[in-house]
C-alpha cells in the first residue's frame, strides 16, 4: 500500500503571504492532496476556484477557531460559548461541502482550569453534531495536541480522546494523530501507533521538537515510522503540518530518500 502525502499550505510554502497562492505553489511541487487550517479569510467561492483550477483535493480544514490573541482556539469544550461552537461548525461544514472535503478538525479551545463541566460540554457539543457529519458524508476527526507547543489546549489526552470516540460511537467522528503530538505526549511510538490506528482518520507529521520535515534533526525516526504506518495498512492521507527548514520544495527530499513520492 502506497502512502498518501498532503500539503499543509498553514505550514508550508511560507514564500508566499497569501494562502490562495499556495495552492498553486502545492501543485507546482507535485502534490495532489492539501489540507490547511482556516480558508474562511475568503469568500468559498474563490478559494473553490482557486483549488479547481490547480486540480487538487482538498483534504482537511479546520473548524474556525475564533481570535487565538483573545485565548480563543476553538470552542467545543467551552460552556459559555456553545453558540459560537455551533456557529464554527456549520460555517467548516459549508466549506468542506464547497471544497469536496470530506475531514473537518474540530478543535476543543483553551481551558486553563478544566472542569467536569468542560468535559460535559465537550461531549455533548461532539454529540450534537455527529448527526450533521453522517448527513454529509464528513468525518469530524479531534486531535490531542501538546501542551508545551500548545499550553492549555483542553484535549491533550489520547486516553480521553478515545474515551470520547467511544462513547459517542459514530464512524463519522475519528481521531487525528499527528506524530509530532504523539511523541509530545506518549512517545513510545511503535506501541501507540498501532493501538492507535483503528480508531484514526487522519494523520500528520513534523519532527521533533522544532517541528521541521522529516529527515532534520531531532526525535523521530520518520524513515522508520512511515514504513510502521505503511505495514499497518493506513489507507488516508498523511499531512505534511511542519514548517520547513529552508525552502518547501527543497525541503521534499526526504521523500525521495525514504522511498516515496507525492
Amino acid at each position: 500500500m502506497v502512502l498518501k502525502f498532503c500539503a499543509n499550505l498553514s505550514f508550508m510554502f511560507q514564500e508566499t503571504a497569501s494562502l490562495l497562492e499556495r495552492y498553486q505553489l502545492a501543485k507546482e511541487a507535485g502534490f495532489s492532496g492539501i489540507e490547511c487550517a482556516s480558508p474562511y479569510d475568503f469568500p468559498l467561492h474563490q478559494v473553490v476556484d482557486i483549488k479547481e483550477n490547480a486540480k487538487l483535493n482538498q483534504v482537511l480544514i479546520n473548524v474556525p477557531t475564533g481570535n487565538l490573541s483573545e485565548g480563543e482556539l476553538g470552542f467545543a469544550a467551552l460552556p459559555e460559548k456553545t453558540e459560537g461552537f455551533i456557529e464554527s461548525f456549520n460555517r467548516s461544514v459549508e466549506y468542506a461541502k464547497g471544497l469536496k472535503c470530506n475531514l473537518i478538525h474540530i478543535m476543543s479551545g483553551l481551558v486553563p482550569n478544566k472542569t467536569p463541566l468542560h468535559n460535559l460540554t465537550y461531549e455533548n457539543n461532539l454529540r450534537s453534531v455527529v448527526s450533521t457529519l453522517e448527513k454529509e458524508g464528513i468525518i469530524g476527526v479531534i486531535e490531542p495536541i501538546n501542551s508545551i507547543t500548545v499550553p492549555n489546549y483542553f484535549l491533550n489526552d489520547y486516553e480521553y480522546a478515545l474515551e470520547v470516540i467511544q462513547k459517542i460511537n459514530s464512524p463519522n467522528l475519528k481521531l487525528q494523530l499527528d506524530i509530532f503530538h504523539l511523541q509530545h505526549i506518549k512517545g513510545n511510538l511503535t506501541h501507540n501507533i498501532k493501538s492507535l490506528l483503528p480508531y484514526v482518520g487522519h494523520i500528520q507529521i513534523a519532527q521533533v521538537p522544532n517541528r521541521n520535515e522529516p529527515g532534520t534533526p531531532g526525535e523521530i525516526d520518520y524513515d522508520y515510522i512511515l514504513h510502521l504506518i505503511e505495514k499497518e495498512g493506513y489507507a488516508g492521507w498523511i499531512g505534511l503540518e511542519y514548517k520547513p527548514l529552508n525552502s518547501s520544495k527543497e525541503g521534499l527530499i526526504w521523500l525521495k530518500k525514504f522511498g516515496y513520492s507525492i
